[in-house]
């Protein structure tokens, strides 16, 4: 069973850096799309990013700050944050699917099956 586990969330002041983790057991890492959502009070859960293979792809609002990249011999995802804005502060999620798909498809939070228990960024301004 794939469980995912993410760390390194907190509290930065705007301008800042965080970089999150997310570890996944009970599969290798290498076989699933990676992907990083957010979501505030509200709202609807928002693509981030996601990664599959050496293809990365980003929202506008986070393209050219923040990057993801895949450590498949720890199997591990990450989510590295710079310049970081108020309107980033969030609940962060990572989720993974099996790549079934054109790379359109991992936009949407409901092609991934397997989510992790989120972990709060808050940006201060």
């Amino acid at each position: 069973q794939v469980q995912l586990v993410e760390s390194g969330g907190g509290l930065v002041q705007a301008g800042g850096s965080l970089r999150l983790s997310c570890a996944l057991s009970g599969r290798t890492l290498s076989s699933y799309v990676m992907g990083w959502f957010r979501q505030t009070p509200g709202k609807e859960r928002e693509f981030v990013a996601h990664s599959w293979s050496s293809s990365t792809y980003y929202t506008d609002p986070v393209r050219g700050r923040f990057t993801i990249s895949r450590d498949n011999a720890k199997n591990t995802v990450y989510l590295q944050m710079n310049s970081l804005k108020p309107e980033d502060t969030a609940v962060y999620y990572c989720a993974a699917a099996a790549p079934y798909s054109g790379m359109d498809y991992y936009l949407r939070a409901n092609s991934y099956r397997y989510w992790g228990q989120g972990t709060q960024v808050t940006v201060s301004s």
